[in-house]
């Protein structure tokens, strides 16, 4: 990965580097969060974050049903079958890629902030 942040870097448009610098300037100032800025530069060096903590399939039923929602309502908030949820609740499969960061983002969030 670092090899790819560090091409998106090289090949950054004269557009895009002044954006960046604008925006480091703004967070030394104090008008960007530490938040913001990381996600600003996290899109635009192609470097994209990681989920630290991996959920088990009883982790994903207690958080969908704090949302009280149906396997199939959570599922098409997720963009997922109904089946593949069930799968994931049993632990017979792993969420991954973008089912896991969005999992990720309503357990650190709730689900208001996926709607």
């Amino acid at each position: 990965m670092a090899t790819k942040a560090k091409k998106a870097k090289v090949k950054a448009s004269r557009l895009t580097q002044e954006l960046l610098e604008t925006v480091r300037d703004m967070r030394k100032s104090g008008l960007l969060t530490k938040a913001a800025h990381e996600k600003i530069t996290m899109r635009h060096t192609g470097v994209a974050p990681t989920v630290t903590a991996p959920l088990t399939g009883e982790e994903i039923k207690a958080l969908r049903e704090k949302c009280h929602v149906s396997q199939a309502v959570f599922a098409t908030y997720l963009n997922l079958t109904a089946d593949y949820v069930s799968k994931l609740e049993r632990g017979e499969k792993r969420p991954s890629g973008p089912a896991l960061v969005l999992l990720d983002v309503i357990r650190r969030k709730g689900i208001e902030a996926i709607l």
